[in-house]
């Protein structure tokens, strides 16, 4: 494979994981929260998913972040009679955001970008290492 492409593929992978990263931190981020209005939903998850693209130029193919979707998952429902957005029995719906899944994601997608760094760093090294044997 050329240095090139296997570099194009591995930045495409980081940028995906970045953008994953962002949403999942929105996510953690918006947690705690309640609906700012009476009869308003709170915050709803966020879900990325991916798409394969082509680069023309190149010739290969590479990850983008595709659309990101609302998690349809119910809402956690918390019993705060005193809270402004409770509801006649007492209870405030909270975010469907669970920060055990948030966390593991983020492990993953930060495991991911690793990866993708590491490819760089090495196609980078296998590259000047090739420019010094030519130069010999």
């Amino acid at each position: 494979m050329d240095f090139f492409k296997s570099i194009a593929v591995a930045a495409s992978g980081l940028r995906a994981q970045a953008g994953r990263m962002r949403v999942i931190s929105e996510n953690i981020a918006n947690a705690d929260t309640t609906a700012t209005k009476k009869g308003d939903a709170p915050y709803r998850r966020k879900v990325v998913t991916f798409q394969k693209s082509l680069d023309q130029e190149l010739g290969v193919n590479t990850v983008q972040l595709g659309r990101i979707k609302r998690d349809r998952s119910d809402f956690k429902s918390q019993y705060e009679p005193g809270h402004p957005m409770a509801d006649a029995r007492g209870f405030i719906q909270k975010p469907n955001v669970d920060q055990m899944i948030e966390n593991l994601d983020m492990r993953e997608a930060q495991r991911s970008y690793e990866a993708n760094l590491n490819v760089i760093t090495t196609t980078r090294r296998m590259l000047a290492r090739t420019l010094d044997i030519l130069r010999a």
